[in-house]
């Protein structure tokens, strides 16, 4: 599958006739919601793990030397924590772009706070995708990161805001914070 995928995400799981839906995020949408939302509440899903595993060709690398952002890999039972927006529809066509590099549109249920449930939708780059990188250890993973930069930054400052944005909704996620610890002695 192209790493573009704006073409195949206006197809995907289209809720025109809604007033707003619920977009679950769980990586720079938590720091960076450059978009237009009617709320935002912190929410988790089940069944996944997010995991530095994709490449970042346009935001935080170059199709020369990418960058590496995560992406939610399949782990059952596991919650992956993050933050719920309730958008209006037409936001999409802004957020297909913004997560153009190998994401597709999923529906999933989230679950909030409180324990209340909805259904919604979640950007996820599969491993079919051209841009993925998979596995790596944690320190080839931060070194990776410490060497990249884009037209959105160098790649540790996305690191550093997700870890940051982690602890401020209360939440652990080992695999973001080894890799923390790895690139602030790359960066040292």
């Amino acid at each position: 599958m192209s790493a573009n995928t704006v073409e195949i995400n206006r197809t995907r799981f289209r809720f025109d006739d809604n007033e707003a839906v619920w977009l679950f995020g769980y990586g720079s949408l938590i720091f960076k919601a450059d978009f237009p939302f009617v709320q935002r509440r912190s929410a988790r899903i089940t069944g996944w793990s997010r995991r530095f595993w994709q490449g970042s060709h346009d935001h935080r690398g170059t199709p020369e030397a990418p960058g590496r952002v995560v992406t939610l890999i399949e782990t059952p039972g596991e919650p992956c924590s993050g933050v719920a927006y309730l958008i209006a529809p037409e936001v999409f066509e802004q957020l297909d772009f913004r997560e153009k590099n190998g994401y597709l549109r999923f529906s999933t249920e989230m679950t909030f706070d409180d324990g209340s449930l909805v259904q919604g939708l979640v950007y996820i780059a599969t491993p079919e995708n051209s841009a993925f990188l998979g596995p790596a250890s944690e320190s080839d993973i931060a070194r990776h990161i410490a060497a990249a930069a884009g037209p959105s930054g160098p790649n540790a400052d996305y690191l550093l805001h997700l870890a940051e944005s982690l602890r401020g909704l209360g939440e652990h996620d080992a695999h973001v914070f080894e890799i923390e610890q790895h690139l602030r002695l790359v960066l040292k």
